[in-house]
This record gives structure tokens, C-alpha cells and sequence, in this order.
């Protein structure tokens, strides 16, 4: 299974490695990455692989949003099945 991180806010150093790190630390392998920097805002889309979560899935988000928020960030995951079905007409 796999989820989409969607990170947006003010541009600063580390964004990218503050979510590696968290993936990282619950067992959930990037697969793809794009980020780009428009003027001083920061925008990033990942697809990671989440089988091998360490934790529920709920609380990964939660994590993440957290860590969105100590950040000045927006943070959300979303599993790929509901991102796919909000993307379908």
C-alpha cells in the first residue's frame, strides 16, 4: 500500500529531511518525490510505501501533522486508495 505526503508552507532549510526523518523513523520507504520552491513558498508531494509501518496508519498522520505544525507547515497523508478515488470522475 502506499500514501501521499503533501507538504506546502514558507520555504526554510531541512523541510525535506524533517519528513525523510519521519518516515524513516516508522518504516515507511519513499518512493517518489517532487518538490519545487515558488518564490519564498515551498511545495512537495511524495508517494511513500507504507506496508511496512511501524505504527497504525492514523498515527502516522497525526505524526506528520504535528510535525507540520512545530514546522509553521501544512502536513497531510492521505492513503492512495482515497487520494486515487478523489481524483476519479
Amino acid at each position: 500500500m502506499k500514501a501521499v505526503i503533501t507538504v506546502t508552507g514558507k520555504d526554510a532549510v531541512g523541510i525535506i529531511a524533517k519528513v525523510a526523518n519521519t518516515c524513516s523513523e516508522h518504516c515507511a520507504n519513499i518512493v517518489d518525490i517532487s518538490q519545487s520552491v515558488l518564490s519564498d513558498y515551498f511545495a512537495m508531494i511524495m508517494l511513500v510505501d507504507i506496508d511496512k509501518l511501524n505504527i497504525p496508519f492514523a498515527n502516522f498522520v497525526d505524526i506528520l501533522a504535528e510535525l507540520g505544525k512545530k514546522s509553521g507547515l501544512v502536513i497531510q497523508a492521505m492513503h492512495e486508495d482515497i487520494f486515487s478515488a478523489m481524483h476519479t470522475i
